[in-house]
């Protein structure tokens, strides 16, 4: 999981990199690259490339593709920490709907532990002028979907090759970015060809070494060691875009940190 966060912080640098260029049109670049490149792979393992499960699939393939398409949105409209600071409430999520969904147990002061979470979130939103309502809610909506895609990955833990779960995520991604992005257009030019040839091999490996996790370990405690994301997002997004946060934003995000570490630590 330490590696997928890596190329996830990657991922969402060089999304910012490019903010001219719409989010479903960076997204449809990155499905198309997953597409071709997880296919391949299948093919060349001999693995069945629509796997068995494929209700459980393609639903996978659904919640993730939204999960995916407002945390692009929220990158390029709001400040990089602070997207991703609202978006890694995904483990809060996950763990929630992992009561229903995989049948996991969550102690009652987990729940106080989650609620110091949103705390934080609120405490962002609310001293941070560039994170508005809306975006706070794109952003919150990112995370309830990625914990929906998480728990559905666990559930394919017993049926399913890794590869084959990526592949349903372009898949079903593919066909829905085609067509928003035939209204949005912005043609790329120069160096925008090799920033989203990155994004493509940045998230493709960072979805590999995801799945794998989460296929293979308690889903709450893979997805709370998502955290160190946040740590990227301050370091990357000062140094490369000047970032910088009120005393109370950075309250608000030591409390969405807090949360979770207290989670890790009952779980």
């Amino acid at each position: 999981m330490l590696l997928a966060g890596i190329f996830f912080a990657l991922m969402n640098v060089s999304v910012k990199f490019i903010p001219h260029i719409p989010a479903i049109e960076i997204i449809l670049f990155r499905s198309l690259f997953s597409l071709i490149f997880s296919y391949a792979i299948l093919k060349q393992q001999k693995v069945p490339v629509f796997g068995n499960n494929k209700k459980l699939l393609v639903l996978r393939g659904v919640v993730g593709s939204v999960g995916l398409i407002t945390f692009f949105y929220t990158l390029q409209k709001i400040p990089l920490a602070s997207a991703v600071t609202i978006q890694y409430l995904s483990p809060i999520f996950t763990t929630i709907l992992g009561i229903f969904l995989v049948k996991e147990r969550v102690k009652p002061i987990q729940f106080l532990f989650f609620a110091i979470s949103f705390a934080g979130v609120l405490v962002v939103q609310g001293f941070d002028s560039r994170v508005n309502l809306f975006y706070a809610a794109i952003g919150v909506t990112s995370a309830i979907f990625s914990g929906l895609a998480y728990n559905v990955i666990r559930k394919l833990k017993n049926t399913e090759h890794p590869l084959v779960i990526i592949f349903y995520f372009p898949l079903v991604t593919l066909p829905i970015a085609t067509v928003v992005s035939y209204f949005t257009w912005v043609q790329p030019v120069g160096w925008d060809w090799a920033i989203l040839l990155w994004i493509g091999i940045c998230t493709q490996t960072a979805q590999y070494f995801m799945t794998v996790a989460y296929q293979n370990a308690n889903v709450a405690k893979v997805s709370s060691m998502t955290y160190l994301g946040l740590l990227y997002a301050l370091f990357f997004g000062f140094l490369l875009f000047g970032e910088t946060f009120g005393t109370m934003s950075y309250v608000g995000m030591g409390l969405v940190l807090l949360g979770i570490l207290l989670n890790l630590r009952v779980k």
